[in-house]
């Protein structure tokens, strides 16, 4: 009879683990990443303007799912080809899904696969959730001019 309650407890402290992972890391992230580029070209150009990411994300069991909206800006804006004229606003972001995420207990992983003219690109995120707050090491894919360092951000919990 004790080894029988042992491990119905068991199985609940696993459980009530599980959902506290979720409840941890469930929701809306938001971090800002440093624009490339100011405008204007030249010695006196205006620094980049922040970028504000959102991470939309669910936890099922150690399964993780969601979407990342990043607005991509900067590159290709120029004008031409359905893009708005040079000075004028990026068009508006969508959300990516992510891919491959797991979670283990308030760490967890995904990808997030890029089409682009060069082929797929895959960064790869790697994070903890401590209360509001969310450390991430982002890895970018190396795009031909030799490995990137990983970057660190901290998101904050959105509130709505």
């Amino acid at each position: 009879m004790t080894k029988k309650l042992l491990f119905v407890g068991t199985i609940l402290l696993v459980a009530v683990c599980v959902a506290m992972a979720a409840d941890t890391i469930t929701g809306k992230w938001t971090y800002e990443m440093q624009g490339r580029g100011g405008g204007g070209g030249g010695g006196g150009a205006a620094p980049a303007t922040p970028r504000v990411v959102t991470l939309d994300l669910k936890v099922d069991g150690a399964t993780l799912t969601g979407t990342i909206l990043q607005p991509m800006g900067g590159r290709g804006m120029g004008g031409g080809g359905g893009a708005p004229p040079a000075g004028g606003a990026p068009p508006a972001p969508t959300p990516t899904p992510i891919s491959n995420g797991k979670v283990n207990g308030n760490t967890f992983t995904f990808d997030l696969t890029r089409t682009t003219p060069n082929g797929d690109m895959t960064t790869k995120y790697e994070g903890k959730v401590s209360g509001d707050t969310m450390h991430l090491t982002i890895t970018r894919p190396d795009m031909g001019n030799g490995p990137m360092p990983p970057q660190e951000v901290d998101a904050k919990r959105a509130t709505t």
